[in-house]
């Protein structure tokens, strides 16, 4: 057969080598199946028991203990190994069991290995036991869709991404018929225990399904999961009892690496500036980390900007004797001028260019913007409960939703007891930009919170920034330096002397490095004005081709590519680090079942620590709810956790921001972390968030 002659696809495609590369198995797959994620100490006994600690101490809110009076004195429980107990606790521990376990809200990374390691206690401890999966979140439970998870079903996808094994949804158990039906769902599959993965608001339906079938004799336990990283738990005296949720660290490192790869191509192609949004709804945890693996030019953390004050606002208003609320937290406005500035810097030593980092959530952290979410939640919450129709039904168009709010602020200055909405909100309102208007007007999510993945957060913030730097164009304040050897090259070679021209076109041109043209040079007309008045040109004599070129060069093009990470990170295959915590929660859930536990939340204490320090526990969830404004009402949820800004995460951050910045001649300090590795020894073993606030303490 000559090279220019081919078999058919038929006969291509049944060779044993084709057969291998097109396979949807590949080695890659086959070894992450294989691995076995280490245990725990305490596992490697035969039998757990649990050991209460009450030195840890919760700031109990009233309504949950009027709401969850069964399980509120929880405590904190310790999962401790026992080689040889009596035989009734053995004949306790190892009864046949039935549990069922449900995956609830978006997927994270190690979810299936939370079920591999619950799957292999209970069969360890009773192989009759039955472990089954609900489908689609808490809908199967309340439809009671389950299948019984089988040894090769949870193999196929032990180490894996995704929930792909039982799938997720968001539904809440928060009504009594869905309640009602859930009940009788696990008294059909006669289930002992049943097992929600999930977030804050998933942890804390499984607080109340705990306290709800008490009774029933069903235990029912928590297992955190969420990329955002917004699941830490202290006890009132700060002790940490749980450093991160599982998922975090893989989507962390998922997208530090697509962000990391930018940061290379923008030192390379020299003309962009790569906006990356980044999940995080209301934390900027993963911003925070991605920040650290990556050292972007440029990140927001949300929490710094709320804490941000304004010193000569404060000073200003002291004087006056007055209090200026405006002082405390960053606006939009002096956001977009401190992007602004960096971008500035960086062009005068050549570099127009670079990575800004943007949590999805950092709009909630500005002063007016938070104000507005505010008010328009109360609004819809509020209409939503007076009228049969929900607001975006009855209003579908943007226009509706304005002719309502204007007709509230008409309202306000007939009624001046009605102040949720009145004349100035509506005329702030306007002043947005019609894109982000609609945007803060979209849908809330099924829990009632403004959804920020909806709203081109990058967009309102760089068409800020692009306005501004306009303005500093027009100013002559952003430039972009030019190298001095360039400078002077290139006049030689056009016959010039640099020497001659240099003071005449830079403000300090006996600097060395980058030169600045004179900021009163914004124009061709203003060079050649410049020119002729120094006498290096005639009146009516055109620009010389050498100096028309330097001047070009230093007029910078702000161009920009925006990004948006979130999905693809979450849908990754979990690092070592995800893939050896999830089992290990799976393994304490089993723990906790088998010694009775309910309303209590599986974790790994010391996670910031090495794995040889990781105490599987049991954390009572009850103590950690709190009244939050959900749906413009005040419910019981289990509180999120922000980025600490005075954390040493974060203070090395800040440390490091100019250096992160990049605005000197020499080269960016850019980190490469590199694609998530499965196999060798160069995966780090956990977050850098957590290895920071572990050192610093």
């Amino acid at each position: 057969m000559s090279d220019k002659e081919t078999i058919s696809i038929e006969d291509l495609i049944k060779k044993p080598e084709a057969q291998k590369v097109i396979s949807n198995i590949n080695q890659e797959l086959i070894e992450r199946r294989a691995y076995a994620p280490e245990k725990c100490e305490v596992f490697s006994s035969p039998y757990t028991a649990l050991r209460e600690d009450s030195d840890y101490r919760f700031s109990v809110d009233k309504e949950a203990r009027k709401a969850l009076p069964r399980i509120i004195d929880n405590k904190v429980q310790f999962v401790v190994g026992l080689e040889s107990p009596e035989e009734s606790f053995k004949e306790s521990y190892c009864k046949k069991r039935n549990i069922g376990i449900v995956f609830s809200g978006g997927p994270a990374p190690g979810g299936h290995n939370v079920i591999a390691g619950l799957f292999d206690a209970a069969k360890q401890a009773n192989p009759e036991t039955k472990i089954y999966g609900f489908l689609l979140g808490p809908d199967g439970i309340i439809e009671n869709e389950a299948k019984e998870l089988t040894e090769s079903l949870v193999d196929a996808y032990r180490n894996l991404g995704g929930f792909g094994m039982i799938k997720t949804g968001r539904t809440k158990i928060d009504t009594e018929e869905k309640m009602a039906l859930s009940k009788e769902t696990c008294k059909a599959l006669q289930l002992e225990a049943l097992v929600i993965v999930g977030g804050d608001d998933s942890n804390t339906n499984a607080a109340f399904l705990a306290e709800e079938m008490f009774e029933d004799g069903v235990q029912v336990l928590g297992v955190p999961k969420t990329i955002d990283g917004d699941i830490q738990v202290r006890d009132e005296d700060g002790h940490v009892l749980c450093a991160m949720s599982f998922g975090f660290h893989t989507a962390a490192r998922a997208f530090a690496n697509e962000i990391s790869n930018l940061c290379t191509d923008s030192t390379s192609d020299v003309k962009y500036w790569h906006i990356c949004k980044v999940m995080g709804r209301v934390a900027s945890h993963l911003a925070l980390e991605v920040a650290l693996q990556t050292h972007a030019n440029i990140t927001l953390i949300g929490e710094d900007l709320a804490d941000y004050v304004h010193k000569k606002r404060i000073e200003k208003a002291e004087k006056e004797g007055t209090i200026d609320h405006t002082a405390y937290g960053m606006t939009l406005r002096h956001l977009s001028r401190v992007l602004c500035e960096g971008i500035v810097k960086r062009a005068a030593v050549g570099k127009n260019y670079g990575v800004i980092v943007i949590p999805e959530g950092v709009l909630e952290f500005i002063n007016e913007i938070r104000v507005f979410i505010t008010k328009l939640n109360v609004i819809i919450a509020e209409y939503n409960e007076m009228h049969d129709t929900d607001f975006h039904s009855g209003f579908p168009l943007l226009i509706d939703k304005l002719e309502y709010l204007r007709k509230l602020a008409r309202r306000s200055r007939e009624d001046s007891s009605f102040t949720i909405w009145n004349t100035r909100d509506d005329d702030l309102f306007d002043d947005i930009p019609a894109f982000f208007r609609e945007g803060l007007l979209t849908e809330r999510d099924s829990h009632g919170n403004f959804q920020f993945s909806q709203v081109e957060t990058d967009k309102v913030i760089m068409g800020l920034v692009k306005d501004y730097l306009n303005i500093l164009k027009e100013q002559g304040a952003y430039k972009i330096g030019i190298e001095k050897s360039y400078y002077r090259k290139t006049l030689e070679n056009g016959g010039l002397d640099p020497d001659y021209f240099g003071p005449i076109l830079f403000e300090s041109y006996d600097d060395s490095g980058f030169l600045m043209v004179k900021t009163s040079v914004i124009s061709h007309r203003r060079l050649q004005q410049a020119l002729i008045k120094e006498g290096a040109i005639k009146e009516n004599e055109g620009i010389p081709g050498p100096i028309e070129k330097i001047f070009k060069k230093s007029v910078p093009k702000f161009k920009t590519q925006i990004h948006f990470y979130g999905y693809d990170g979450r849908g990754s295959d979990p690092t070592r680090f995800d893939c050896t915590y999830a089992y290990n929660l799976g393994l304490t859930v089993f723990s906790l079942i088998a010694n009775g536990a309910t309303g209590q939340m599986a974790a790994i204490k010391n996670l910031e620590k090495g794995f040889s320090s990781w105490e599987p526990i049991g954390i009572p969830i009850a103590p950690l709810m709190h009244l939050e404004e959900r749906k413009g009402m005040l419910a019981l949820v289990m509180e999120k956790s922000v980025v600490d800004v005075n954390s040493p995460a974060f203070k090395a951050v800040k440390a490091f921001r100019d250096k992160w910045l990049g605005a000197v001649p020499e080269k960016d300090e850019y980190r490469r972390p590199g694609p998530i590795r499965f196999a060798g020894k160069s995966e780090e073993e956990r977050p850098i968030t957590l290895v920071l606030n572990a050192l610093g303490k």
